[in-house]
């Protein structure tokens, strides 16, 4: 095995068209997260953005896109935002984990949304978590909107009665899949900004990269991705939006915020419902909702997927130190998510720090010492 090392953003057009064709030849590799364009868009704005590129026999058969810092430590490319991670390669191609990582200049590699059938990472993994997906047109007769129907019909009934209700207190009820402007982009990372805030959860859009990264991706219009902003409008009204990458076959669920005042009438999920619909008429094939426990993606999911976290290494005092350090940490974090009893008071807790950050602020600014 070979390897070469590129930037994304630098990869010519044959080694872009040999990247498609291996997520063309597996289903586990139609993600948009695992495709060129995405890792271009981190390498645009992320300096430490890389891909190795596996030849055998002089012809590329695999693709690992990852991150590096100044220490050698690596990471799945755009971790933390990304909802997909994986080596993407030719069905039979193997690796040696250790080699990979030397040729890369790691000590260290982290993930945390690993495709299951990465093999050769299989002993670096600390766990596996549930990944439910949407399978938009493999749902039986009638699609996706009946299996919803059949199997939870007290939600779709509700859900339905709610946005009747919606149009006739706002306006007419408008869906649009595909929407490009961007100033309703813009909408929804505010919206999405003041739920991170008032939910005590880390601000993304308090990143300039990230909002740069996402108006990059917005703009993308081409064969194997393109960034979709979905709308719900009541009137000319936005009430809620959502924002992800999609391949020909598969919408990653991103980023979904709503109106706040309007929550009442279940927003979010009349968004998720309707774009689900607009999706497999578009020809998507499945729409993976991420990994994470929330009750709305139980309800929409029609199976799960398994993704794995952890860390691969080879022998290296800066690998050793972060295993130390990381593993404590996140291994705390799954603890809570796994058990309702401690998930749920630590959700209050995030809640109550969100409100006094932001009644705080919002002090402040009537005080006149911030401005915007």
């Amino acid at each position: 095995m070979e390897f070469t090392i590129h930037r994304p953003e630098e990869l010519n057009a044959s080694l872009r068209r040999a990247w498609h064709r291996l997520m063309n030849e597996s289903s586990d590799y139609g993600n948009p997260f695992l495709g060129p364009e995405f890792a271009a868009g981190i390498g645009a704005y992320r300096g430490g953005a890389h891909v190795a590129v596996l030849h055998e026999g002089g012809e590329p058969v695999g693709f690992f896109p990852y991150e590096r810092n100044a220490f050698g430590v690596g990471r799945a490319i755009g971790l933390g935002l990304s909802d997909c991670q994986a080596l993407v390669h030719r069905p039979g191609v193997t690796w040696d984990t250790e080699e990979l990582l030397r040729a890369c200049g790691l000590s260290v590699f982290e993930f945390d949304h690993l495709v299951e059938e990465q093999k050769p990472f299989g002993r670096h993994v600390t766990g596996t978590f549930a990944s439910p997906v949407v399978d938009l047109q493999d749902s039986g007769d009638g699609g996706y909107p009946e299996w919803l129907r059949g199997t939870y019909p007290g939600l779709a009934k509700t859900t339905l009665k709610k946005e009747r209700r919606l149009g006739r207190d706002l306006g007419e009820m408008r869906f649009v899949f595909d929407e490009r402007d961007p100033r309703v982009l813009h909408t929804l990372m505010r919206w999405k900004s003041a739920q991170y805030r008032r939910t005590g959860r880390m601000d993304r859009f308090a990143r300039p990269w990230i909002v740069d990264l996402v108006d990059h991706l917005f703009q993308m219009r081409e064969e194997h991705f393109s960034g979709v902003l979905s709308v719900v409008y009541a009137g000319d009204r936005p009430v809620a939006a959502h924002f992800g990458p999609r391949s020909r076959t598969v919408l990653a669920a991103w980023f979904t915020a709503y109106d706040p005042g309007l929550r009442y009438y279940s927003p979010g999920l009349i968004m998720h419902l309707r774009m689900a619909e607009a999706a497999g008429r578009d020809g998507v094939r499945v729409m993976d909702l991420g990994r994470g426990e929330k009750e709305y993606k139980d309800w929409l999911k029609t199976r799960e997927l398994r993704v794995g976290e952890g860390f691969a290494t080879r022998p290296h005092p800066v690998a050793a130190a972060l295993r130390m350090w990381r593993r404590p940490v996140r291994g705390l974090r799954n603890t809570v998510l796994a058990h309702p009893a401690l998930r749920e008071p630590a959700d209050r807790l995030l809640k109550t720090v969100g409100t006094l950050r932001t009644s705080g602020r919002t002090e402040a600014g009537g005080a006149g010492s911030r401005t915007r």
